[in-house]
């Protein structure tokens, strides 16, 4: 259990409030059928937020106070919200909690209210008046289905263009679809004599009626230059059949993040991509197959920039899941007809692994910084490149340090930067480095190169005695960022 001291650090968010006061009735109801409707949550009596302080409640009025929250929430939430409240103490001071659990029997609303005007959610750290698509999902959740099972009596089976799925399916699982492959895996049903597609089926086909129902089932990827949205390097707008989509917004990533380096094993430079490819992957997975399709006028969208990779998709994150604890195996699924044919397809493996292999991937990358939020109806992650400010300075400097070697360069190789991109496959010794370039002995030139090169600290030693017969170079993250100056300058 947290103390008050933890509690005072925490920021207000989906599932934590703090106010200075007793709320009144009203407010309190909001807040009583938004954490219902929702994940559940914390409301706090006595803290206030803004600048945060612990302001207290009068050791008189706990009781009364207590007995008024449980009447106001009773009298005034629908169906019933049963809170637990108890007190903390932080030396003489009191607060009240109040738990929210996440409600069995949503949508939760105000009594005496219409549904559509009184039912609220958590968005951020607010509570927002539901829109008719989320009490409609609110609804399904009650009767446990998903959208993507739901039917469409627009058109029969028949009708649907599955040419593309069909043999997607038959590549990655060697099985024909067919009609009896099809109703195992819930895709269709059969009612009042029709056979009808779900939601999930449309989806994953490719004919128009798929464009024309689910018009933002698409990924939007684009690569910007710089470190805000603007200027842009390339775009592609993905919107093909669901099941081909992951793989071709990978692809689009991979084309714009480049090799970084790690530290030296051996002789030979361990290269790798300078993002977690398989985090990356498996993130842009879950954003297709966990997002809301029952959202309109919201797609997939990715963003590269120069310090950053963003994957934004529709519905907040699912109540049961919590990335503050990524190792714990933690599964839930919002499209319960999609996932099983994506685990057919092996677009996602066991249930519950996809938080571990990120987290697990992510212990490899110290350097990579992840970060999730929740801008409004919208899960985005964010893999970050916590020394993208260092490599600039970097650059910077090389700018200014070595001008005359760049205008040399963009001229022709000079020795200087042949010299400095062999580093980018392994670690060399002078003599390796002669042999490399085709000169029969170490000339004095070369001495000179490499020495100006370590004076620019784009290459270090490997060995700390200068001396050393083991001693080889190798090239720095300065160096890197050199050479990829020298390349943006070349085009």
């Amino acid at each position: 259990m947290r103390n008050v001291t933890d509690i005072l650090r925490l920021p207000e968010s989906r599932k934590l409030e703090f106010s200075e006061s007793l709320p009144g009735g009203m407010d309190l109801a909001r807040t009583a059928v938004a954490f219902a409707n929702d994940a559940g949550g914390t409301l706090y009596i006595g803290i206030k937020d803004h600048p945060r302080s612990l302001t207290g409640v009068d050791k008189d009025k706990l009781i009364p106070y207590e007995e008024k929250i449980i009447r106001t929430i009773h009298d005034l939430c629908e169906p019933p919200v049963l809170p637990e409240i108890s007190f903390l103490q932080h030396d003489d001071i009191y607060i009240i909690k109040v738990q929210f659990s996440r409600g069995s029997n949503p949508p939760y609303h105000i009594r005496n209210k219409s549904i559509e005007e009184s039912t609220y959610i958590r968005m951020g750290s607010a509570n927002r008046r539901a829109s008719r698509e989320i009490i409609r999902g609110l609804e399904r959740q009650r009767q446990n289905i998903s959208f993507d099972s739901e039917l469409c009596d627009l058109k029969t089976l028949d009708e649907l263009d599955l040419g593309s799925f069909k043999t997607l399916f038959l590549e990655k699982t060697g099985v024909a679809l067919t009609r009896q492959t099809l109703k195992k895996l819930g895709l269709f049903r059969t009612e009042h004599g029709r056979d009808l597609p779900t939601n999930a089926l449309v989806l994953l086909s490719g004919g128009g009626l798929r464009k024309q129902l689910f018009p933002n089932a698409i990924i939007e990827c684009a690569r910007f230059k710089g470190t805000v949205p603007g200027n842009f390097i390339d775009r592609e707008t993905i919107d093909a059949g669901l099941g081909m989509q992951p793989e071709q917004a990978f692809r689009f990533v991979l084309r714009h993040i480049s090799m970084g380096s790690a530290d030296c094993t051996g002789v030979y430079r361990d290269s790798r991509r300078e993002y977690p490819v398989n985090a990356i992957r498996e993130v842009i997975t879950n954003a297709v197959i966990h997002r809301d399709y029952s959202l309109s006028g919201k797609g997939v969208q990715i963003a590269v920039f120069d310090d950053r990779i963003e994957v934004t998709s529709p519905g907040t994150l699912l109540p049961t899941v919590d990335f503050n604890d990524m190792l714990a195996g933690q599964s839930d699924i919002r499209n319960k007809t999609l996932a099983p044919v994506f685990k057919r397809l092996g677009i996602i493996e066991q249930w519950g692994g996809g938080l571990k292999r990120i987290a697990e991937e992510l212990q490899d990358y110290p350097e990579i910084g992840f970060k999730w939020e929740e801008p409004g109806l919208a899960l985005r992650v964010t893999f970050i490149r916590k020394k993208y400010l260092q490599e600039q300075e970097w650059q910077d400097e090389s700018q200014q340090e070595l001008q005359y070697e760049l205008q040399h360069e963009l001229q022709h190789e000079s020795l200087y930067g042949k010299i400095l991109r062999l580093f980018q496959v392994r670690t060399l010794s002078t003599r390796e480095i002669s042999v490399a370039l085709g000169q029969k002995t170490v000339s004095g030139q070369l001495r000179k190169v490499l020495a100006k090169l370590l004076k620019d600290q784009l290459v270090e030693w490997t060995e700390r005695e200068a001396n050393s017969p083991l001693q080889q170079y190798r090239i720095t993250r300065k160096g890197i960022a050199f050479i990829k100056l020298l390349d943006e300058k070349g085009k």
